[in-house]
């Protein structure tokens, strides 16, 4: 019977190792192996963290590397925070959160819902609709800025259709107006099934026996759809509200692939003007303290909704 890698390995241990080993605790040997990933964790997390800090009360500029920055204390916040470009940039930002947020919980609670009903081909529509979140958002703006096209894309011949509209009268992704609501369109067409699926976890963590003691009171269904399934589902709810939330405050790839911030700065959400900021004008410190601001912002809220979300899960 051949030896084990455990054996093999205890007898390769030198004699002290062995004996320092064997003498700790369970509580010590626990730390052992978890210090190396605390390790990487302040390596890759908060050391950047502090870095961006430290940046952020000085002027450098990083491609400038051999001057000398200058520490310029609370200037590059004061002027966040005055300049109006910026205001414009979180206004966009709001927008797009907004209703990407409001539609994909109507939406994937919507699917949800009806998914949860058993029914012929249940388990291929739910893969189907779960098909958009799997796809890179590189390729998902690429897809949809063809279909956007006004001479040769599928869009604007689907809206034609239904109002008879001319599909070559109107660009989605070229009309200021039109493409704010071109990316919240694809955001949700693509993030949607994530929302579904937390959703429908709620729903099936509902038992059975909750709805029959309702149905043996002569409860409606309206009625034990307002009492029994939304407060139960509600904490999912507010989490993939928290979920979708974080990730589209700093949503960039799929936004550059469809607008890059445009037509004229329409669409330049948080997430593209920082980037503008630290690497097209080089402005590090600036951006550093930019950076900040939002970390500190998303950081505020996300800590507020989380005490929220736990008092609903208590009740």
């Amino acid at each position: 019977m051949s030896e084990n890698a455990i054996d093999r390995l205890a007898r390769a241990t030198p004699p002290q190792m062995a004996k320092r080993v064997s003498g700790l605790s369970d509580r010590a040997i626990a730390w052992l192996f978890v210090t190396p990933s605390i390790l990487l964790l302040l390596a890759v997390n908060i050391f950047p963290l502090i870095w961006t800090i430290r940046l952020s009360f000085t002027n450098f500029r990083v491609n400038r590397p051999n001057e000398e920055p200058e520490f310029v204390g609370l200037r590059n916040y004061a002027r966040i925070l005055t300049d109006s470009d910026i205001w414009q940039t979180m206004q966009a930002t709001a927008h797009f959160l907004l209703w990407t947020i409001v539609l994909q919980v109507l939406i994937g609670f919507a699917l949800a819902y009806l998914i949860n009903k058993k029914f012929r081909g249940n388990d291929l529509w739910t893969t189907i609709i779960v098909l958009p979140m799997m796809l890179s958002p590189a390729v998902v703006g690429n897809f949809w800025t063809f279909l956007y096209q006004p001479q040769i894309g599928l869009f604007n011949y689907v809206v034609s259709f239904f109002t008879g509209i001319d599909p070559s009268s109107f660009s989605m992704i070229g009309d200021v107006s039109l493409a704010p609501w071109a990316i919240i369109i694809v955001d949700t067409w693509m993030w949607t099934p994530f929302v579904m699926l937390i959703c429908l976890a709620g729903l099936r963590s509902i038992p059975d026996s909750i709805y029959e003691a309702a149905e043996c009171d002569r409860a409606s269904k309206w009625r034990q759809f307002w009492t029994i399934t939304i407060p139960l589902v509600l904490p999912f709810l507010m989490l993939a509200i928290l979920f979708r939330g974080i990730e589209n405050f700093k949503m960039f790839d799929l936004v550059v692939q469809l607008t890059g911030g445009g037509p004229g700065s329409v669409t330049e959400l948080t997430s593209i003007n920082l980037k503008r900021e630290a690497f097209e004008k080089w402005r590090t410190g600036y951006a550093s303290a930019y950076a900040v601001i939002l970390f500190v912002t998303v950081f505020g809220l996300a800590s507020i909704y989380v005490k929220a979300l736990n008092k609903v899960k208590e009740r």
